[in-house]
């Protein structure tokens, strides 16, 4: 293996060099990736084989162990609680929350290394963290910073097509429209095509995964400033980490929005494998299409207001109640509002979730963001006055299971407060920051070789002779 590892050194190394003078940045990777700390890849290259050969012995010893049931009712109700998956970057538990790689958002907070003079923890540490259960090192992540940076050029076709969509088509057709366009540089597309080694697979789908992950930030910046703004792109900073480019490629300096950019896209990196975008992502990549289909398919499935889109009609609501209200953020005058809304048969959005039974983390750990820098915005007040009446009225209301705030209730707030108010494009940060999850765990399966997904189903009139049959039996 360190042959391997070495010559891989040696390889990726000399490939940098030979590429420099089109892409001076990569010098400054090649130097980091030279003072003999592991990168990320050949970290993972260390780390998977045990993983695959422990996943190989645990089906071996334990496969037919029978692990949970499941109710007709489920099968009906969207797979609701179906135990079905592996995700190993992170698991949420309903009263805990979520955890990543066994860590906590506040875990994380303080454990992962932090960008220059900021306080909050870098996405891509995070990323290191999601593909390999380490905490890596400051000087790995300036590394693995620059090597994204390094990445994130566009193809002229690509930057073509985004200019010439129109404005009004919304931001996420846009985003899934360019990240499918990029499949003309799939490396494991190519790879394949010339017949690679399965064993390799997960190589080809890294390289493809962090390139992709490595032109996020400027697909998502030139879609807003195509549809928003002047349409003028900064040049991407070769030593800036994942965040402050982002910031700054959406046209904004303010330091306290690159620290919010960190969190932001970290808090909403992973949320275990069963979420739309999630398993949409894992299901298509189970096919073997590349990382830039199966990430396209995700997108769409975050695109979806029951998802991702959820955040922007959260904001919608939180506008017109201020404007109903005009000011008196009362608790009687709140309260009245949140039962109009339910008595007309909307529900409140931002409140409720699928899995979680009590404050989601991440609505948490943007409410502290939000105390610590503007604890007098008057939207931020807003929404701290419904965090102390809505669970009381929805408890009463008795059909919501969870009735606390989830992460999409709070994340619009943020970004009003420093400009970013267009809140059709906060599904694009979302789908940036989730990419960091599911790319994740897509190199994952490649590397541990998870065949392709292919659950059973059954017809309704199939469903009821098998209860049937089943009940007959009791």
């Amino acid at each position: 293996m360190s042959s391997i590892l070495a010559s891989s050194r040696s390889t990726l190394t000399r490939s940098l060099l030979q590429n420099a003078s089109s892409r001076p940045s990569l010098l400054a990777v090649a130097r980091n990736y030279s003072n003999g700390e592991k990168t990320l890849k050949e970290r993972f290259a260390e780390l998977f084989p045990a993983k695959a050969e422990e996943i190989k012995q645990l089906k071996k010893e334990y496969g037919d162990t029978v692990i949970g049931e499941v109710q007709l009712k489920q099968a009906y109700g969207g797979m609701r609680g179906i135990k079905g998956l592996v995700w190993e970057g992170s698991v949420l538990d309903p009263e805990e929350g979520i955890r990543f790689r066994n860590r906590t958002i506040p875990e994380i907070q303080k454990e992962l290394p932090k960008g220059a003079g900021g306080s909050e923890p870098l996405p891509e540490a995070l990323f290191w963290l999601l593909l390999t259960g380490e905490i890596p090192t400051e000087t790995q992540v300036k590394a693995l910073s620059a090597d994204l940076a390094s990445r994130s050029e566009l193809p002229e076709h690509v930057s073509d097509l985004l200019d010439s969509l129109p404005k009004d088509l919304h931001p996420m057709a846009q985003f899934s429209i360019a990240i499918t366009a990029l499949e003309s540089e799939s490396k494991f597309s190519k790879a394949y095509a010339q017949g690679v080694n399965k064993k390799d697979y997960w190589n080809y789908t890294f390289e493809d995964s962090l390139d992709l992950i490595g032109k996020l930030p400027v697909i998502a910046s030139k879609i807003y400033r195509n549809v928003f703004k002047d349409g003028k792109l900064v040049a991407v900073d070769p030593n800036a980490d994942f965040g402050k480019n982002l910031a700054h490629l959406l046209g904004y300096q303010n330091d306290e929005f690159v620290e919010l950019m960190r969190l932001y896209l970290t808090i909403h990196a992973d949320h275990e494998g069963g979420n739309v975008s999630a398993h949409t992502t894992h299901l298509v990549g189970s096919a073997l299409s590349s990382p830039y289909l199966s990430f396209s398919a995700g997108l769409c499935g975050l695109a979806g207001p029951l998802h991702g889109r959820a955040n922007q009609e959260v904001l919608e609501w939180l506008f017109k109640l201020r404007e109903e209200v005009k000011g008196d953020y009362s608790k009687d005058t709140i309260e009245k509002y949140l039962w109009d809304t339910l008595n007309s048969g909307r529900v409140v959005p931002g409140y409720g979730h699928a899995v979680l039974r009590k404050t989601d983390p991440r609505y948490t750990a943007q409410r502290e963001f939000a105390l610590k820098h503007f604890p007098d915005y008057d939207l931020f007040k807003l929404v701290s006055a419904i965090y102390d009446i809505a669970p009381g009225v929805l408890t009463k209301h008795g059909k919501t299971k969870n009735p606390w705030p989830n992460v999409d209730s709070h994340s619009g707030v943020l970004l009003q407060y420093y400009g970013l108010t267009e809140a059709s494009f906060y599904t694009v940060l979302f789908g940036v920051s989730r990419a960091l999850g599911v790319l994740a765990q897509l190199i994952i399966d490649r590397a541990v070789g998870q065949p392709i997904e292919r659950p059973k189903s059954f017809s309704t009139e199939k469903y009821i002779s098998l209860v049937k049959s089943i009940n007959a039996k009791k």
